[in-house]
């Protein structure tokens, strides 16, 4: 459940905090109020939107900081797993997702812990839905009849959708190695003597794991020969000559040694510098055992460069290591063997790919098995919930058609067939819905996937676009069974549905002073008479105005009764 909403410096916003009920929460308020920024805030917050149109800035007044935080409270396991994977802690079951814009950067954070926004946005998508214009526009797309009935029959087809995909992509790679393999005897011939060539090529160099590393260092060295043998010998000469370093050290000794007799605290001392010239000592030894050691020839010198030459070539063809050539070599050895044995390997491919197609389609078989088994049940439920939202007579139907080639997501296109009223024939969806039909359809969707979908927030914005009368009422009531069992936010124009508010919430703009400001409030019971007088009576509130809201609070009352009964 959304527990609250906190806002600052969001658009007309300075600051607001709403605290939302169980149930069915009404947001009601003058156009132009600002209802719009709260469901904005609530996107940018839900990482489905950003802070651009809404973040206020300097120059209009505002402040370069602005903030979106959704606190909520939930039991889901789903969530609570996903949080664990992710290493965010949680307590209680509280989950605050914070979206913070701070000199034109956006800090993302759950439960104080920071993330990335697909973070947010997955775990907001197991949180809460927003139903708005643009996702009753969804309903216009096959895609989402299918994504729809999958959805209602999750249950049923358990893996077999992740199974599908996954004989899909295997179906498909197959099928283009078969395809790739398609070359006439010239083709192959032609191919075949370059993997000859190439594996030749790279057998004959005898490359050995790691020794380009070591061939590297030594030319290294070698090259650099001269500069080397020169700065050893100004060292040698700066610590191992007469009046060099070593002999300084030396006789330093000698004069703490004769002190360190007389005082026993200069102890330690002497034994520092005792060690230092061990040190010096074993240095200078090891320079002059270097330089005496140290040989350069020629002719190894042009053996190491010519062999990383050869290296390097191949390193150019074949790969950046010698792991990656030697892998080139391992797969051209392949393919080979794949063209010298080509009608036998062309029979294993079609082999493979005809099993993997035949996995295919028999996954696919089943999904749609249950799809049309799930989607009479899906077809009864619809009907039934638009009839409720006064399609008195509707037709709706949902129709399968084959795709020309399964898809990774079966072999089924689904669409929904709708006549809103009698003696139209029956048509797909999108042909035929308004806007105002569209946004009825959508709720009498939700309704229907209520009991299986596991998000426990809806929020539906302009849900009662192009609906009034009688309409609405249904509307209202199709809202309030919702809320029986979901937690409903919703942003409504009209009476019928904020009546049957179990929380009820007015934006109002303030435009005195120099500034105008947008806020939001609970209202009690006798405000919400008010704010319904003001819906149904627009400029002038008169008592018959007042009484019939009064009266429509009543009648939602005893529906809400009714339907908990």
């Amino acid at each position: 459940m959304l527990v609250s909403l906190h806002i600052r410096n969001m658009a007309l916003i300075r600051e607001e905090e709403i605290t939302f009920g169980p149930g069915l929460n009404i947001l009601t308020g003058e156009t132009g109020a600002g209802k719009s920024i709260i469901i904005g805030s609530a996107g940018v917050a839900l990482g489905a939107a950003s802070f651009k149109d809404y973040a206020a800035k300097e120059d209009t007044g505002g402040s370069d900081y602005s903030l979106a935080e959704l606190v909520f409270e939930t039991d889901s396991p789903q969530v609570l797993d996903y949080l664990r994977e992710k290493e965010i802690p949680v307590e209680d079951g509280q989950v605050i997702l914070s979206r913070k814009y701070v000199n034109g950067r956006t800090i993302n954070r759950i439960n104080s812990e920071t993330v990335t926004v697909s973070v947010i946005r997955e775990a907001a998508a197991m949180l809460i839905d927003i139903h708005g214009q643009h996702q009753h526009q969804s309903l216009l797309k096959t895609a989402a009849h299918r994504a729809l009935l999958d959805r209602y029959a999750a249950k049923e087809l358990g893996e077999l959708p992740q199974q599908c995909a996954s004989y899909y992509h295997d179906y498909r790679e197959t099928k283009r190695a078969l395809e790739e393999t398609v070359m006439d005897e010239s083709e192959r011939c032609k191919r075949a003597d370059l993997l000859r060539y190439e594996i030749h090529e790279i057998e004959e160099a005898a490359l050995q794991e790691g020794e380009d590393e070591e061939l590297e260092q030594q030319f290294l060295v070698m090259s650099h020969g001269q500069k080397i043998m020169d700065a050893l010998a100004e060292t040698a000469s700066l610590t191992g000559s007469e009046e060099g370093a070593c002999d300084q050290i030396s006789r330093a000794v000698r004069c703490l040694a004769g002190a360190a007799d007389f005082d026993p605290a200069l102890g330690e001392l002497y034994g520092q510098l005792s060690e230092l010239e061990s040190l010096a000592s074993d240095f200078e030894r090891s320079v002059h055992q270097y330089m005496d050691d140290f040989v350069y020839d020629e002719e190894t010198f042009r053996t190491v460069e010519q062999r990383l030459n050869v290296i390097n070539r191949l390193k150019l063809k074949y790969g950046r290591s010698i792991s990656q050539i030697l892998e080139a070599l391992e797969e051209r050895q392949k393919e080979l063997d794949q063209l010298e044995d080509y009608d036998r390997y062309r029979e294993k491919l079609q082999e493979d790919c005809k099993k993997a197609l035949e996995r295919l389609q028999s996954c696919a078989a089943k999904i749609s098995g249950i799809r049309k088994e799930k989607a009479v049940s899906l077809e009864k439920e619809i009907t039934k919930a638009l009839q409720d939202l006064n399609f008195a007579q509707v037709r709706f139907e949902i129709r399968f058609t084959d795709l020309p080639e399964i898809a990774q997501h079966g072999m089924d296109e689904v669409c929904f067939m709708i006549a809103p009223n009698p003696g139209m024939p029956i048509r797909p969806l999108q042909e035929v819905a308004s806007g105002g039909e569209l946004s009825r359809i959508m709720l009498a969707v939700k309704a229907v996937m209520a009991d299986q979908d596991e998000i426990e927030t809806l929020i539906f914005d302009e849900i009662d676009t192009g609906i009034s009368g009688r309409t609405a009422q249904k509307v209202s009531e199709k809202m309030a069974v919702i809320a029986m069992s979901h937690q409903v936010i919703c942003i409504t124009h009209l009476a019928q549905i904020a009546a049957m508010a179990d929380h009820h919430f007015v934006i109002e703009k303030d435009a005195s002073g120099k500034t105008t400001t947008t806020g939001i409030r609970p209202l009690e019971e006798e405000e919400e008479i008010a704010e319904l007088a003001r819906i149904l009576g627009g400029v002038s509130i008169t008592n018959t105005v007042v009484e019939s809201a009064r009266e429509m609070k009543a009648q939602a009352r005893e529906v809400k009764q009714a339907l908990r009964r």
